[in-house]
């Protein structure tokens, strides 16, 4: 929870118009392959409008995938500014230990400022080989393996980089990530605790995990706006923000892909050059959007593989929205974009709560197994179950590796519960012989869609989307405590 609201003020005041993110709200409505989570916008250090989609809400974090990167870069920042790093150092110097191992040139020529603007030399993601070659210490895993150019010379997107910048962040210091920033950063800002996964080795990622509000994207998109000051003190270096968000390297085609726009405009230091101004991104659609020849940070949650069509809608709509200066006689249009946003919802899952004829014979419950043997999305589960108590509710059970995952469904709408991990879920009976289910993992992006048959007892399960890291479902969740929220990634490349 944060200590202090963001101070507020409506959008016309703030030279927002309203219309404008009427229309961008349209446009999320019209786009299949969006779901929307959350949405905040500011302007002149103020809110101007706010609004998350129902079963989503303000208070909860949301994991943020490669978000989380600009705030180990500001982690890096921080340390550097206390003269525990050197961004012009060799990566080596800080792992003595790998002295003798690390043999290759181009390696031991690797600066941290390299790592810190994925310009180590290798030309392709190289995390699986790293986690491959020493599992226990995927720093040695990443400098074992050869760059294919010399650092500095060539952009890749590169999970072992923020790693690495990350690990000699928490060894410097010796904290967490987390524990190094909270009176640095988070605290100052009002942000407080803010979980984050970590690996075998005890790391956190660093690259990916981090799990926050949206109001803390939306904090730390407005001290990156005011060149690292916050209320009146400076919490990041001077210069660091223009250092972060200037490009170092071209990027265009460096993803494997061209004409991807909003990817090709550069790199800086864990941070995106962008159309209009610069961000951190993560996965299917986790942006802190800082527009500074707007005075304006955009703060976004979501769900989708479609992130170039969500930042075109953003340009589209929202830049047009903001005026050089306040809107008068708009009283009215803010009301109703106010309205609007406070009652965003997400559409629940169909399905009635009258159960066929076939399951009322096998009360209390119908037990399903996964259909061809084994759900290839989760492999990990075993078996569904739809069970009914006494009034006619109706419980959805999945089995995974000897955990249940109970989630009740209240009727119409989304049912949330807490227990073991955050969800919602909705839908019911649908025909005859199907039951379908929405299963919403509310401190992720991610939902699963499960349907099981009474034809033959078996169920499906899929992914709207997919999560990057192998984790059981009741581990879908920001880790509480020092509990990792899973094992490494299985998917980290986070291509947009």
């Amino acid at each position: 929870m944060t200590a202090h609201p963001l101070p507020t003020d409506a959008p016309a005041a703030l030279g927002v118009d309203a219309s404008g993110v009427h229309a961008f709200l349209d446009a999320l409505d019209d786009a299949p392959d969006i779901e929307p989570h959350s949405l905040m916008i500011l302007r002149h250090g103020r809110q101007a409008a706010a609004g998350w989609w129902a079963p989503y809400t303000p208070e909860r974090p949301h994991l943020l995938y490669s978000l989380s990167k600009s705030f180990t870069a500001t982690a890096a920042a921080l340390a550097e500014a206390e003269g525990l790093i050197d961004f012009d150092a060799p990566v080596i110097s800080y792992f003595p230990e790998f002295e003798a191992d690390i043999t290759d040139p181009r390696s031991r020529a690797m600066l941290v400022r390299h790592v810190a603007s994925m310009a180590s030399g290798h030309e392709t993601e190289t995390v699986d080989a790293a986690y491959a070659t020493d599992p226990a210490e995927p720093v040695r895993g990443f400098l074992l393996q050869p760059p294919d150019r010399d650092p500095g010379t060539v952009f890749a997107y590169n999970q072992p980089c923020t790693y690495t910048l990350a690990a000699i962040v928490q060894r410097e210091t010796g904290r967490s990530l987390t524990d190094w920033l909270r009176p640095r950063l988070l605290d100052p800002l009002g942000i407080g605790e803010a979980p984050w996964q970590r690996d075998r080795t005890g790391r956190e990622l660093g690259f990916s995990g981090l799990h926050a509000t949206t109001d803390a994207i939306a904090r730390l998109g407005l001290l990156y706006a005011g060149d690292g000051m916050w209320d009146g003190k400076r919490l990041l270096p001077e210069g660091w923000v223009a250092r972060a968000s200037r490009p170092h390297l071209p990027t265009a085609g460096a993803m494997g892909e061209t004409g991807r726009q909003d990817w090709d405009l550069g790199y800086g230091f864990q941070f995106w050059m962008s159309r209009h101004g610069f961000r951190g991104d993560g996965a299917y659609g986790q942006f802190c959007l800082v527009l500074p020849e707007h005075d304006a940070v955009i703060a976004t949650t979501a769900a989708t593989e479609q992130m170039q069509q969500y930042l075109d809608l953003v340009w589209r709509h929202l830049v047009p929205a903001f005026r050089p200066g306040p809107l008068t006689g708009r009283g009215a249009e803010d009301r109703a974009l106010g309205e609007r946003l406070a009652r965003l919802a997400l559409p629940p899952a169909v399905g009635g709560p009258v159960p066929p004829e076939q399951a009322r014979e096998d009360r209390p419950t119908t037990r399903f197994t996964p259909y061809g043997g084994v759900c290839a999305d989760q492999p990990t589960l075993t078996a569904a179950e739809v069970t009914a108590d006494a009034g006619g509710r109706w419980t959805l059970s999945l089995v995974e590796d000897g955990h249940r995952l109970d989630l009740p469904l209240g009727g119409e709408g989304w049912a949330v519960s807490e227990q073991p991990c955050p969800t919602a879920v909705s839908g019911g009976w649908t025909d005859d012989g199907t039951f379908a289910a929405d299963v919403v993992f509310l401190e992720t992006p991610h939902r699963l869609r499960v349907t099981c048959a009474l034809t033959d007892r078996t169920f499906t399960a899929h992914w709207r989307t997919r999560p990057l890291y192998r984790a059981p479902l009741h581990r879908l969740c920001a880790p509480r405590g020092s509990a990792s929220a899973g094992g490494r990634p299985e998917r980290p490349q986070e291509r947009p």
